[in-house]
């Protein structure tokens, strides 16, 4: 496994130098840091995450799951979490990389192993948004070359989607399995609450109607909701409510005008949007994207 992750590393290092966060590859991030950060609070999609050098603690609700090198984390729906990097150096950076589950393929995969699968499924854990295992060996491979594969963007196309429906499915075959077959299966308690969040983060500055998330899950009003909290430990108006506030993060470091930003995520009042934003982010929407505009400003060419 040493050998395996040095190999990672040396790719991510490579790649992160070239492509920075946000690679060409569908869904691939990569992650670099070379001191321990503060929180970084996010609304993960479904993605597959591993720490290749250095660690990570994310926060869902009061429940912490650490993770670090050789360590894997999987969420199964959108969820809105709080992380921090808790080990990293310049001589040792905080390295890892994060991959979007292929639903596409894992629907497929599903369905090819349909009999199996419901009569594993009686027998299967109770459902985890979130879980950390150590990473299976044999993910090493196919996780390198899809990192190598940034190297020929003309292939990325065609080899990337082979490649992670590779990693689709060793992750069912792995100790991951269980969890994404739950998120995956149409009528699971997982899935259809996974349909709910991935429309309200579709469709975040929207009214939101509790009753027709409920319908979207196939459950009963009250049903719908403990459920929901039960995943995620928020209502559907905090989660909501979080989407909103990351979007306008977003939004506010291509554009300073935070009353427009406020109105365009569905809110009425600026002033209620400017107290919650402070109190997720910990300062004013104007002031904090100028602060991350600043840090991502490029050093000044030395004369």
């Amino acid at each position: 496994m040493t050998t395996d992750l040095s190999g990672l590393a040396a790719l991510i290092e490579r790649q992160w130098h070239r492509y920075g966060r946000e690679t060409p590859a569908d869904g691939l991030l990569l992650n670099r840091a070379e001191t321990p950060s503060g929180p970084i609070r996010t609304v993960y999609r479904p993605p597959f995450c591993v720490v290749v050098q250095g660690a990570k603690t994310t926060l869902l609700g009061v429940s912490a799951y650490r993770y670090a090198a050789g360590q894997a984390l999987l969420a199964s729906l959108d969820l809105a979490v709080t992380s921090r990097i808790t080990e990293a150096s310049p001589a040792r950076p905080y390295l890892a990389l994060s991959l979007a589950i292929d639903l596409d393929a894992l629907t497929d995969l599903l369905s090819a192993q349909a009999d199996t699968l419901a009569a594993g499924m009686d027998s299967a854990p109770a459902f985890a948004a979130l879980r950390t295992v150590a990473l299976d060996p044999d993910l090493c491979d196919p996780l390198a070359r899809l990192l190598a594969l940034l190297d020929h963007p003309r292939d990325l196309p065609v080899l990337a989607p082979l490649i992670n429906r590779e990693i689709v499915w060793r992750l069912l075959g792995g100790p991951l399995g269980p969890a994404l077959r739950q998120a995956g299966l149409p009528e699971s308690h997982a899935a259809r609450i996974g349909r709910t969040t991935a429309w309200i983060r579709a469709h975040y500055a929207e009214p939101l109607r509790v009753a027709d998330l409920a319908a979207l899950a196939r459950m009963s009003a009250a049903s719908f909701h403990r459920h929901f909290k039960a995943v995620t430990t928020m209502t559907p108006v905090q989660f909501q409510k979080q989407v909103r506030l990351h979007e306008a993060r977003r939004l506010l470091l291509a554009a300073g005008d935070v009353a427009g930003v406020g109105y365009a995520i569905g809110y009425e009042s600026p002033s209620q949007f400017s107290r919650d934003y402070r109190r997720l982010f910990g300062a004013p929407p104007g002031r904090d994207a100028a602060a991350i505009r600043a840090r991502l400003a490029p050093e000044p060419a030395l004369p």
